[in-house]
């Protein structure tokens, strides 16, 4: 009987610290959010500034360095991306007449075909009916607020990495455990960061200059910035292609008049993320992150309930990290399995494709 109450007061602990850190999580992730996007960065960037300061060049003046190229190179993208985003915003109105145009002949030949009044004679089709003042307000307090968060990140960044020595040397003090414990659980935990985020970097560029130059070649006018949102979007698994493509083949279908452009997009975006999918993804990235799909997909779910976008980017190599945590801990290693991707399938009988390859694939 006291080993059941033991055990039941141990789950409502659980709960209550897990309730308390999604409360905390939650109210404070205009705090968390750029602290964790700096402590990932400064991972990223610590093999760059590392290796400068070997060179005798001064710790401060490495870091400053190793950002500023970064930024260089971010404001170049985005200042050719505002650029295209600008005249896309200009062209609005005219992609909106298309589509009140396209919408009422298609609704017109459905009618005839089927024999039926749907009724939307008097509905006024447009794309700037999408756009009401109370959007536009919350989209420019969005932005403000992502600026804002923006421009404290190169900071976080810069402290992290100058006071490197002083963060290990408190993870010692605080840990009750050897010193070689705590070096190998943060050189793992690093490798999972480092190897993720320069991953994906490496990925979106692949999937960007392969998505930008098939609508070069299609004709589509903001190439450049449709390539960047399919590859941004792509940092979401399994939801962001689906969105980002679906878009990008409406604008198709709106500034083309036939079926086969749009048929085509579809085609080649599906093409490209079967590609990145099983091919370029496994060979850059690898199993960095080392835990199963279920997983993922639940760490999507909360990140993007927590934190939105960045919550969806940043929860996959934190679930990383988590597991590595239970690996590490004898009492929650059962969780660390739970949460892995070494899972054998055991099915009750050979399946069809099985079979199918042995008979003709031997």
């Amino acid at each position: 009987m006291d080993k059941t109450l033991e055990g039941i007061q141990k789950i409502a602990y659980a709960l209550v610290i897990f309730v308390f850190s999604i409360i905390i999580l939650y109210n404070g992730a205009f705090i968390i959010v750029p602290l964790v996007w700096g402590m990932f960065f400064a991972f990223s960037l610590y093999p760059l500034t590392n290796w400068l300061e070997e060179r005798r060049i001064p710790r401060a003046l490495s870091i400053l360095l190793g950002i500023l190229i970064v930024l260089v190179v971010a404001l170049g993208i985005i200042y050719l991306l505002f650029n295209q985003m600008l005249a896309l915003l200009a062209d609005i109105p005219e992609i909106g007449e298309k589509l009140t145009q396209k919408v009422d002949l298609y609704l017109t030949d459905l009618q005839l075909l089927f024999g039926i009044d749907f009724g939307f004679e008097d509905e006024k089709w447009s794309i700037s009916n999408l756009f009401s003042g109370e959007m536009l307000n919350s989209t420019l307090f969005s932005t403000g607020k992502s600026l804002t968060l923006a421009a404290i990140i190169p900071l976080y960044i810069f402290l992290l990495l100058y006071y490197k020595d002083f963060f290990i040397e408190f993870l010692f003090k605080v840990s009750n455990k050897s010193n070689s414990q705590i070096l190998a659980w943060s050189a793992d935990s690093g490798k999972v960061i480092q190897g993720y985020l320069i991953g994906i970097v490496k990925v979106t560029s692949i999937v960007a200059i392969l998505s930008g130059i098939f609508f070069y070649f299609l004709g589509v006018k903001y190439y450049l910035l449709f390539a960047a949102w399919i590859a941004f979007m792509n940092l979401i698994p399994y939801i962001g292609v689906i969105v980002s493509s679906a878009l990008v083949i409406l604008y198709v279908f709106l500034t083309t008049d036939t079926f086969i452009y749009p048929l085509i997009t579809l085609a080649v975006l599906w093409g490209i993320q079967v590609v990145e999918n099983n091919l370029i993804t496994p060979w850059v990235v690898g199993s960095k992150v080392n835990v199963n799909a279920f997983v993922v997909i639940l760490a999507i779910l909360m990140g993007g309930g927590l934190w939105g976008i960045s919550g969806m980017v940043l929860f996959i190599p934190i679930t990383g990290i988590l597991k590595i945590t239970f690996d590490r801990i004898d009492g929650l290693k059962p969780y660390g399995f739970l949460m892995g991707d070494n899972i054998v399938v055991t099915e009750k009988n050979e399946n069809l494709w099985r079979i199918f390859r042995k008979k003709y694939w031997k």
